[in-house]
């Protein structure tokens, strides 16, 4: 009779603690809209006004110098190439982290729409690449080199590949308003909050200590009423 009661507590705090982090908050409304105009902000900024995000474009010099860095070893055209992949592979890859297992799908949607105007920048820049007018660092045109007779012998094409890659961006731009868009209207839920344990270690909702010191605590259940709840004896 003691272990049924027990294994009752335990699915009560169970789903409180699942309905509590799944329920729709003002909270969650408001960061899903200032993630949905922030996206919007983006998108617009590089693929409307067809211009570089102020303070944005110098993160992205920066990871597209690196691009260049990190690659010096390969054949000069893919460290050429590797200054624009690297400037879209970053974001990506931190949208990617943000996604896996639920971590913070407000996070993913920022880096999609950072991707997307990273792909319109490159996108820009391989289409200068017959004409070579763009302000550069150094006087080296990336594209031009990579795309000129040095090389793949395809300056005609020039205007061909930089819109791929634009379609590529807007589809990246479009898919991070539509997590915004879901996770506004209730369809995506945040992770489980994390809580601290008396050991100083970060722990899901469900390993709460309750009433112990060291707790971020949100919910008591009383001691002992279920595992990882309380010391629990007998």
């Amino acid at each position: 009779m003691h272990r049924f009661a027990e294994g009752s507590n335990c699915r009560y705090v169970y789903e409180m603690i699942s309905s509590a982090t799944d329920r729709p908050t003002w909270r969650n409304t408001w960061r899903w809209i200032a993630g949905l105009a922030a996206c919007g902000l983006l998108g617009w900024w590089a693929f409307v006004r067809d211009a570089r995000v102020p303070l944005l474009t110098l993160v992205n010099l920066g990871f597209h110098e690196l691009g260049h860095l990190l690659t010096y070893w390969l054949p000069s055209v893919m460290t050429a190439m590797m200054g624009s992949i690297n400037q879209v592979l970053v974001p990506l890859l931190l949208a990617g982290y943000f996604l896996w297992g639920g971590r913070d799908r407000l996070a993913a949607a920022l880096c999609l729409a950072w991707a997307a105007t990273n792909a319109q920048e490159a996108a820009v820049y391989i289409a200068d690449a017959p004409f070579q007018q763009l302000p550069l660092i150094g006087g080296h045109h990336d594209w031009g080199f990579v795309l000129g007779p040095q090389h793949f012998d395809i300056l005609n094409r020039a205007g061909l590949i930089a819109a791929c890659v634009r379609g590529f961006g807007v589809a990246l731009l479009l898919a991070s308003l539509s997590i915004c868009l879901a996770g506004l209207l209730g369809f995506l839920s945040d992770p489980p909050p994390r809580l601290r344990s008396t050991g100083g270690r970060a722990h899901g909702a469900s390993d709460h200590h309750g009433g112990d010191p060291g707790d971020w605590g949100v919910l008591d259940a009383g001691r002992g009423s279920c595992p990882g709840v309380g010391s629990g004896r007998g």
